[in-house]
């Protein structure tokens, strides 16, 4: 839950523009989309509508996640991105700093989620009315502390990456909601959506956008 919310006040960094997306770099912090309340308008969406009034939304990132977000600047390019979405057709990586030595170096997390009604946002694994989940990982470098990993989310549901490590035993460092003791002891969450690959609406030519992350 979002006790206080103060978001960083730096204007959003644009990373691609053209007549029909645009991809920026969204701040941890910073809601996608208004949240409930006056006090939560103020949000990415929002901050982007004077320079570009046009954007429509295409997915969303965690308030706590940073990283690239592509937007759609007309209804054919909001409708072309979702539909690759939808489908599974955009290949999203994703940088984690995770709790403790992750083993092995490659594996596949197969969980079913559902959200965790009496608790939520949490979501919670659910094995009987959980929906299909799959996140693929592999280890950049790893430590007896803590890991760096690069994580290929196979599907898109709701804190599905989150989910998914604190189920291995190794929670990504600072996560409010499924990190405990030491692991959540820090300034932010430590996930961040590297790279998206989609189909232009436009060329239908695939296209990469990237960003390094910032920890």
């Amino acid at each position: 839950m979002i006790s206080v919310y103060a978001p960083p006040s730096d204007p959003p960094e644009v990373i691609h523009a053209d007549h029909e997306i645009l991809v920026v770099a969204k701040p941890s912090g910073l809601l996608s989309v208004p949240g409930r309340g006056p006090d939560k308008a103020d949000c990415l969406i929002e901050r982007l509508r004077g320079a570009f009034p046009t954007v429509l939304l295409v997915h969303r990132l965690d308030l706590d996640t940073s990283g690239v977000m592509i937007f759609g600047l007309t209804p054919h390019a909001q409708r072309f991105l979702s539909k690759q979405f939808e489908e599974r057709q955009v290949k999203k990586t994703y940088i984690a700093r995770v709790y403790g030595r992750l083993e092995p170096k490659t594996g596949r997390v197969d969980l079913p989620l559902i959200v965790d009604w009496p608790n939520r946002p949490r979501q919670k694994v659910d094995h009987t009315e959980g929906r299909p989940a799959q996140t693929d990982w592999r280890v950049i470098r790893a430590s007896d502390d803590e890991s760096r990993v690069r994580l290929f989310p196979l599907t898109g549901r709701s804190h599905q990456l989150r989910v998914h490590m604190a189920e291995t035993g190794h929670a990504i460092l600072g996560d409010p909601l499924y990190a405990t003791g030491e692991a959540a002891d820090f300034s932010r969450l430590m996930l961040h959506a590297e790279g998206l690959r989609i189909r232009h609406p436009d060329s239908g030519v695939q296209q990469s956008f990237s960003l390094p992350a910032p920890f």
